[in-house]
């Protein structure tokens, strides 16, 4: 037995034999032409029959998976209308003199090359699309054939990395589960994975080989292990664990389309916390009842520069026409601290956690606050918007924030601008400072939503990044409970509803106490929706 180690992206079991991913194979020859012309039309056909797939891609995309998670397509297109792409490929025909096929294909490795040497993270993963739309158009300019999984039965799908096209034309009733040697948590095959609903473990590294193909495994998507050739007791232990988790997912799937209610009939808002569009698409495959933060830090991470009024439009505006009418609470830029971005040139603090972040920064930058409200209220015109804004103390912030708000809307009303005029506004409970006011600040805002990670930080003074604490660290403290009821209070008090975002709206063991004093929504990770709904439909508040 092999035993191979990687990163799981999607929790689940798998028992069958691997399979490598075949791809056909399209050799690049360089020679020498005299028609330019003649090479730059074909350049121009194989463009076009491109964009002729990759539509095509994105239509069975979108019913395999979702709109969010085809959008890829759109960018491949993007890209393959992109001029400095375009003008690569046409510059290397003209002063080289040689075949379409090598201008495109060196093209491709260059623009690729260029995109893995950047720090960002998501221009990193360009790398891999680049070269997916560089191969797309070598294979028409050479008339080369689809890659397949050659197999008449259902197999766990191997290979160094899978591109979006090749995931998508993959036919998914024969795919177990996805290996891969390279990819990361956030590659296109680790997302597919989890919209799915398939086992999958990514950047396992050289060790798995091509030698594997054909061979009995299992992949342990909960540890990211993959077993070649198992002993019998693994082969055991391991069916024994996949048909445990298929029985639990069975039962957790005849949730979907049921109410989050209790047994005495006490509703509460179930929804998702989520980090970018696709993740959308995760949130309404599990059945969220709608977004309970969208972290819209994301947008300036992934950017090298502050990203447009219109790119931020184009993202909310996508999320809130997927979301079908369902709440999307956006939260407004939180940065600083933990999560530092370049071109925004934060000062070095010695103490970040307590430092210059979230509603701070906005407050000081106010072209940074106005272009992101801007896009916000614009985008509430397409779905249920809700703006919500963290790292609140006193109630002075929270006056300037409307003001700036208002200043807005009516900058929006002269451009005769459609937007939601009634859009529900919220803060974030996560300082002691807020929890202690939430009396005061209630009255300005309407709804409350609870972050326990930086509340219990903030309260118990604990890094909770620093693991030397872990054993200090208590998420349950009696102080953090204290908290939470002293808010709820005041929130109802005051006619606002409350929920909570951080981790500990997903804590199976804190439900009941949550549902006992009030709490009215909770908002977790997508795949935590459909335990957290048994849970509350299992539970009767009048008998706590």
């Amino acid at each position: 037995m092999v035993t191979l180690k990687g990163k799981g992206v999607f929790g689940g079991v798998a028992i069958g034999k691997i399979s490598f991913y075949q791809r056909a194979e399209s050799t690049i020859k360089r020679y020498h032409v005299d028609d330019i012309d003649a090479e730059l039309k074909r350049v121009e056909d194989a463009k076009e029959k491109a964009l002729e797939e990759l539509k095509g891609l994105y239509d069975r995309a979108v019913a395999e998976v979702g709109e969010a998670n085809a959008l890829i397509f759109e960018v491949h297109q993007m890209m393959l209308e992109d001029l400095d792409y375009q003008e690569s490929i046409a510059n290397i025909i003209k002063t080289q003199n040689v075949n379409a096929e090598y201008a495109v294909g060196t093209t491709g490795d260059n623009f690729s090359q260029m995109f893995a040497a950047m720090d960002d993270e998501y221009f990193k993963e360009r790398a891999a699309d680049v070269k997916d739309v560089s191969e797309r158009l070598v294979r028409i300019l050479t008339s080369a054939a689809d890659g397949e999984v050659v197999s008449d039965e259902p197999v766990i799908v191997a290979s160094d990395d899978l591109v979006p096209s090749e995931t998508v034309q993959l036919d998914k009733s024969k795919v177990l589960a996805f290996v891969t040697q390279f990819g990361s948590v956030n590659s296109h095959t680790a997302i597919i994975a989890r919209t799915l609903n398939i086992p999958a473990i990514v950047d396992i590294g050289a060790d798995l080989k091509e030698e594997y193909n054909h061979k009995l495994a299992i992949v342990d998507g909960f540890t990211g292990t993959l077993y070649v050739e198992p002993d019998e007791e693994t082969l055991s232990v391991m069916t024994r664990k996949r048909d445990e988790d298929l029985a639990k997912k069975a039962l957790l799937q005849e949730l979907k389309g049921k109410e989050t209610v209790t047994l005495d009939g006490r509703k509460v808002n179930l929804y998702a916390n989520i980090g970018n569009v696709a993740d959308a698409g995760i949130a309404l495959q599990n059945d969220a009842g709608g977004i309970g933060l969208f972290r819209s830090e994301f947008l300036y991470l992934e950017n090298t520069d502050y990203p447009s009024e219109d790119q931020q439009f184009l993202v909310y505006k996508t999320v809130a026409e997927n979301m079908a009418g369902k709440k999307v609470i956006i939260r407004t830029l939180d940065i600083g601290a933990d999560k530092q971005i370049g071109y925004f040139d934060l000062p070095k603090e010695e103490n970040p956690a307590l430092g210059y972040r979230a509603i701070r920064i906005c407050l000081t930058r106010y072209d940074v606050f106005k272009t992101q409200l801007r896009a916000l209220l614009r985008a509430s015109a397409f779905g249920k918007i809700s703006i919500m804004f963290p790292m609140i103390i006193s109630l002075e912030e929270v006056r300037e924030i409307k003001g700036i708000l208002e200043e807005v809307k009516a900058e929006l009303r002269e451009a005769k601008v459609p937007f939601d005029e009634n859009i529900e506004t919220g803060i974030m409970i996560e300082t002691p400072a807020a929890v202690m006011i939430s009396d005061l600040l209630a009255k300005e805002v309407d709804f409350f939503s609870v972050g326990t990670n930086d509340l219990t930080q903030y309260t118990l003074a604990i890094d909770r990044q620093n693991p030397k604490l872990d054993k200090f660290y208590n998420a349950h403290h009696t102080a953090i409970i204290r908290m939470l009821e002293i808010a709820t209070k005041n929130a109802h008090d005051n006619g606002i509803w409350i929920g909570i975002c951080g981790e500990l709206g997903a804590d199976l063991e804190l439900t009941e106490t949550f549902l006992k004093m009030g709490i009215d929504e909770l908002s977790v990770s997508p795949a935590m929706i459909l335990p957290l709904r048994k849970k509350i439909r299992e539970t009767d508040v009048s008998k706590l």
